[in-house]
């Protein structure tokens, strides 16, 4: 994830439902604190995240098998809400696109390492 700074642990889990962490995440001059709780978690099929924080909302990641077992579709989603000081709907409105490319590069970054 090109775009987090930072990931401290919150707690004593590291992995699986329940685990904390606090993220900082930079887009471009503007820095973010996220807290997100795993909410799902099934080793090689799905992990789910809560987020808590100035943008709240949730997430997935999921795998699923394909071509017979030779290839997995990695699909990622995520639904988020700007408060009203970041303009609610029309800010996420605006933010779209720009996350949309940060989250191809992570995407993209992903590939290159498990290619």
């Amino acid at each position: 994830m090109a775009d987090a700074v930072s990931i401290v642990f919150d707690g004593p889990l590291r992995r699986g439902v329940g685990t904390r962490i606090w993220c900082v995440t930079a887009v471009g001059p503007i820095r973010l604190i996220d807290h997100m709780e795993i909410t799902a978690w099934e080793p090689e099929r799905t992990i789910g995240v809560r987020h808590d924080g100035i943008v709240s909302g949730s997430g997935a990641f999921t795998m699923e098998p394909i071509d017979e077992g030779r290839a997995t579709r990695f699909t990622w989603t995520e639904r988020l809400h700007f408060p009203w000081y970041l303009g609610g709907p029309l800010g996420a409105f605006v933010a779209r696109p720009v996350l949309a490319r940060i989250w191809r590069r992570n995407l993209d970054g992903l590939a290159a390492l498990v290619s």
